[in-house]
């Protein structure tokens, strides 16, 4: 009898661990499952060519085409900075260099020891894709320079063909983000965790494009744009959709919505950008 009542108990103790180890695994496997189902990333599609970018590169690579847009440059300046700025930094504002430029700082790499700016200058983004551009319009002919000779003879590097294998990405993110091709870039991103604030969004654009008719309409920023300048800002405010806590991007009949991710048809004006922010808080 007390054999028995020991085998029960060993089988209980049994049937209870492997319960436990079930119920760990499954644990496992949804969260698992969950981060791959909002893995973020940004996305940018035009005809055959599709690029992905994380949602910090996707923010870089369109202040890198916001820029080219305000000074007036073709969207192949911007291809050609794109693809610059992956090959350099994989586009983020790095704070090293290499063997090859231990003082290289920066989206391109830039050298204060080749008298590209200070360091300080350098690690400022804004400055540093400026002065990109700056010496790219000094390139005889760069527009119909293939992708990577157009950027060795601006950066000058010791890998002069790597920056071919970055071209279809900085064709892909420069078509879109300068709004040649509408509806091309969109992101997969969690939700927001916190208010989205219009100045902060105004004040971004206003660095990125000059300036603009934009206006703080509570809750929601509103830029009177149309055409590619509309389609510019529309897909410039979902590649910064994380760091901005924006929700919802209205322009010319489409609209992009944070949770589903993509674009679809819907009702918005045309003749204006509405870029919307999260109210997590309910204020």
């Amino acid at each position: 009898m007390a054999r028995r009542r020991g085998l029960r108990r060993l089988a209980i103790l049994l049937l209870v661990l492997v319960l436990a180890a079930g119920g760990i695994y499954s644990a496992v496997f949804f969260v698992q499952r969950s981060e791959t189902l909002v893995s973020e990333r940004c996305t940018a599609v035009v005809g055959d060519r599709r690029a992905e970018l994380a949602p910090d590169q996707a923010g870089f690579a369109s202040l890198i085409t916001a820029v080219a847009v305000q000074r007036g440059l073709p969207p192949r300046a911007a291809s050609i900075a794109l693809a610059t700025a992956m090959q350099e930094s994989k586009l983020r504002n790095i704070a090293h260099g290499d063997n090859a430029g231990p003082d290289s700082r920066g989206l391109f790499q830039q050298r204060p020891s080749q008298g590209w700016g200070t360091e300080a200058q350098i690690m400022d983004p804004y400055y540093a894709v400026n002065a990109f551009y700056d010496a790219l319009v000094k390139v005889p002919g760069y527009e119909s320079l293939d992708i990577t000779d157009a950027a060795q003879r601006v950066q000058r590097s010791a890998y002069p063909t790597a920056y071919a294998k970055h071209e279809d990405l900085g064709r892909s993110f420069a078509s879109g983000l300068t709004g040649q091709a509408a509806a091309a870039v969109q992101c997969t991103l969690r939700s927001a965790h916190g208010d989205g604030d219009p100045a902060a969004v105004l004040a971004e654009l206003g660095r990125a494009y000059g300036s603009l008719a934009a206006t703080d309409d509570g809750g929601s920023v509103v830029v009177e744009a149309e055409g590619a300048a509309a389609w510019s800002v529309a897909q410039w405010a979902v590649a910064n959709a994380k760091g901005l806590d924006v929700v919802r991007v209205d322009v010319a009949g489409r609209s992009w919505d944070r949770e589903d991710g993509s674009w679809q048809e819907s009702a918005s004006a045309v003749g204006q950008v509405r870029i919307t922010m999260a109210q997590v808080s309910g204020a």
